[in-house]
């Protein structure tokens, strides 16, 4: 009667948790292919600005620094990485930047951290609003996809990333502006013919 507890407990500890793991890969799989069919990027390239993106989180999480004073995003689109945030100085913005290009799979670093003390809980969620509001504008247009514009909002600014034709990222600019609320459309794409 023992050996079969103990055996059914070990099943519950190590087995059940590696059979979720299975199913949470295999839906996570089937979810980044979803997205990736849409995307420009290729499955591999969409994986690593993920990967990416972690990696320079995590880096900037473990200076104490960096943690405790500021408020730091990083979001990355073909190896292009945004920062956006709010930095109290200029050496601890600086520190960021050297931190992120350091990363492996960072081509580039577009610094857009503002010097000043970090922002409000109330003003990130007014950003996060203000992005579905954008992505919305850009879905309810035929003449660009929505899936090929990355859209990130940091204190009423919106940037704009994503692999576009010319004539595409002009026009998610210009729908973007019209949003009730949007302070800048700052371009951060790449242009492809």
């Amino acid at each position: 009667m023992r050996v079969c507890k103990a055996a059914g407990i070990a099943f519950c500890l190590f087995v059940v948790p590696v059979i979720q793991g299975c199913f949470g890969a295999a839906a996570t799989g089937t979810a980044v292919g979803g997205i990736t069919m849409q995307d420009r990027r290729t499955p591999g390239k969409y994986i690593d600005d993920e990967i990416i993106e972690l990696n320079v989180l995590s880096s900037l999480l473990a200076d104490e620094r960096i943690l405790n004073q500021t408020h730091v995003n990083a979001t990355s689109y073909n190896g292009l990485v945004l920062l956006t945030g709010e930095a109290p100085g200029d050496s601890l913005r600086k520190r960021i930047v050297e931190v992120a290009r350091v990363v492996r799979g960072v081509r580039a670093v577009h610094n857009e951290i503002a010097l000043q003390a970090p922002s409000t809980l109330a003003a990130r969620a007014a950003d996060s609003l203000l992005t579905g509001k954008v992505k919305i504008a850009l879905l309810a247009r035929n003449n660009v996809r929505a899936v090929h514009v990355k859209v990130v909002t940091e204190r009423g600014i919106v940037y704009l990333m994503g692999l576009l034709r010319q004539d595409e990222a002009d026009l998610a600019t210009e729908i973007a502006r019209r949003v009730a609320g949007v302070k800048r459309v700052v371009k951060v794409m790449e242009y492809i013919e």
